[in-house]
């Protein structure tokens, strides 16, 4: 079995893993690096994901990088245009010459006697192993072998095809055809409008409904200022602006959530018209912000509504048959094509098993430590992005953090540095304060984050910003396991010769 030493193993070459890599090599250029790819190509999620009409929910001036600007005219991008910017970005840095494809990562195991992480893979050749000072997990938060789907009774009794969003057959023919797509998250409001411009019929099928706001898919703005002004002053001004309503918007529906609901359904109520039933199709039984929005651009979903190409049905499944979907209520709804949009499975860390001085490691048992590392866990981080905002937002902090504790350890010269939890004692909380079925199903499975900082995630970009870049490393933090004393030439030769 082979063994390959690097100062930092990144896992993951989606969008976090591409931005790891480059903070890396700018901040710590003396470093060595790899990045394992368990897919045969780069680009994460925006790779694996190919369902009809893919595009982002977050605006491109705060998904794209920090140091690489979002150029093209829109703002709300399709998932092949986000793909590229990927692609260019790892290329253009010279990043795609250090990952290295089918690497399916196993086990991490560490040693404080060693300082260092030994990994294991396994490849289309067999198994691998690397060790690393540094191991920055940017795998993402969800099982990318499978979806979440629920088990519908009389499935196999369907005589059309069903399919999961996350793994989209390439042959699939739905012209012309009648098709009900369960859901009503992004997923969901992203193929309706998509499938609706060829399909005879599309019905959005939900057990309850969700917030959706449309929003025009440029930015007038910050097309404007890239006519004016350098690319990198346009961008930086854009994703400032972008960032500030974001937090605003956020903020105020935390405070006046039942203000916020009646702005939203009112805007709801202005597309749809006075006679459509925004009470039932169109109205949460939770607060704005319990749940990440849908976002729909330039009122896609709404349009098709509109234009009777497609239409929401808010009910429960009894059971499926050949031709359909028997509802709860007796209504029928006739299937060609059955698209299962119902959500992700979450999983921590791609599902590594991981080890300290041959001790497993539940991360389900530790606290979180700024967004990013596991208290007790030596020289592990990884990337989480915000659940309010665009997920590399955080994600760009994160890698640049990563960053400030390696150059600290080489700086003292220690080689470990380990989240410990001072003498006040914390109250914990889930990972994550969301209500949505996905987040729900796997929180136990998650490290908890506490009631003070560090150890709260506090959703908020301008206070992880001043905190992460400006603040103190030590925060309970323990830098230990000094480098061992190199012996000078001349007193090595001196015994040698005694």
């Amino acid at each position: 079995m082979s063994l390959e030493h690097f100062d930092v193993v990144i896992v993951g070459a989606g969008i976090s893993g591409i931005g790891a890599g480059y903070h890396l090599q700018t901040l710590c250029p003396d470093r060595s690096y790899v990045v394992l790819e368990g897919r045969p190509q780069l680009g994460g999620t925006w790779d694996l994901f190919r369902y009809p009409g893919i595009r982002s929910d977050s605006d491109m001036y705060t998904l794209g990088y920090s140091f690489k600007p979002w150029t093209a005219a829109k703002a709300i991008a399709d998932g092949p245009s986000i793909l590229h910017y990927l692609q260019e970005t790892a290329r253009e840095n010279g990043i795609d010459r250090h990952i290295r494809y089918g690497q399916h990562v196993k086990t991490a195991a560490w040693s404080s006697k060693e300082a260092r992480w030994t990994v294991s893979v396994e490849h289309p050749e067999g198994t691998a192993r690397y060790t690393c000072n540094f191991l920055f997990m940017c795998s993402g938060y969800y099982n990318y072998a499978q979806g979440h789907t629920p088990d519908f009774p009389g499935a196999a009794d369907f005589a059309g095809r069903i399919v999961h969003p996350q793994h989209w057959p390439s042959d699939l023919e739905y012209a012309g055809k009648q098709v009900v797509v369960i859901g009503s998250g992004a997923t969901a409001v992203t193929l309706v409008p998509e499938m609706a411009k060829t399909a005879a019929h599309v019905t959005m099928l939900q057990r309850s409904p969700t917030y959706v706001v449309s929003r025009p898919s440029e930015d007038k703005l910050a097309n404007w200022l890239r006519a004016r002004l350098p690319a990198k002053a346009a961008y930086g001004i854009t994703r400032w602006k972008n960032v500030l309503f974001s937090m605003f918007f956020f903020n105020l529906a935390r405070k006046k959530p039942e203000k916020v609901k009646q702005r939203l359904l009112g805007m709801v109520r202005e597309q749809l018209g006075p006679e459509y039933d925004v009470a039932t199709h169109f109205t949460p039984r939770y607060n704005p912000w319990d749940q990440r929005l849908c976002l729909v651009p330039d009122a896609d979903l709404f349009d098709s509504i509109k234009a009777g190409t497609s239409d929401v049905v808010t009910d429960r499944i009894a059971r499926f048959t050949p031709t359909g979907i028997v509802l709860e209520s007796g209504r029928e709804l006739p299937a060609d094509v059955i698209v299962t949009a119902t959500g992700l499975e979450l999983q921590l860390l791609s599902g590594v098993a991981f080890s300290v001085d041959g001790a497993s490691i539940d991360l389900a048992q530790t606290y979180n430590y700024k967004g990013m590392m596991y208290s007790g866990v030596p020289n592990l981080a990884a990337s989480f992005g915000y659940t309010n905002a665009s997920w590399t937002l955080k994600a760009d902090l994160t890698a640049a953090y990563v960053c400030r504790l390696l150059n600290t350890m080489r700086k003292r010269g220690l080689r470990q540095a380990t989240p410990r939890i001072g003498g006040e004692a914390l109250q914990p909380a889930p990972f994550l304060d969301f209500t949505s079925g996905y987040v729900m199903r796997a929180m136990a499975k998650f490290p908890k984050q506490g009631d003070r900082h560090p150890w709260k995630l506090y959703q908020n970009y301008a206070k992880d910003l001043v905190t992460l870049k400006y603040g103190s490393v030590d925060t309970e933090m323990d830098f230990t396991n000094p480098a061992p004393k190199t012996v000078s030439s001349d007193v090595a030769i001196a015994a040698a010769g005694a």
